[in-house]
């Protein structure tokens, strides 16, 4: 678990950002299903309802795909150099 934290404090700044803006994306993307689970629950129709759980578990996994993905590139990259 240390290792984990120790490679998130020292990330490169172009890794950084791009983990940042994908994180965002994710959000952005969980916002929108929350907006689609909420049409959900006001109209009833199952349709909303696996929409906006699909859009949900999407958002996570992007979210975790750009926290493993930026971590291994900056960790390949620093065994370049």
């Amino acid at each position: 678990m240390q290792k984990i934290i120790f490679g998130l404090k020292n990330l490169d700044k172009d890794t950084y950002k791009i983990m940042t803006y994908g994180l965002l994306f994710s959000v952005f993307i969980s916002l929108i299903a929350v907006g689609i689970l909420l049409t959900y629950i006001f109209l009833g129709t199952s349709f909303f309802y696996h929409l906006g759980m699909l859009m949900t578990e999407t958002s996570f996994s992007i979210a975790v795909e750009f926290i493993v993905c930026g971590i291994i590139v900056d960790f390949i990259r620093k065994q370049s150099i």
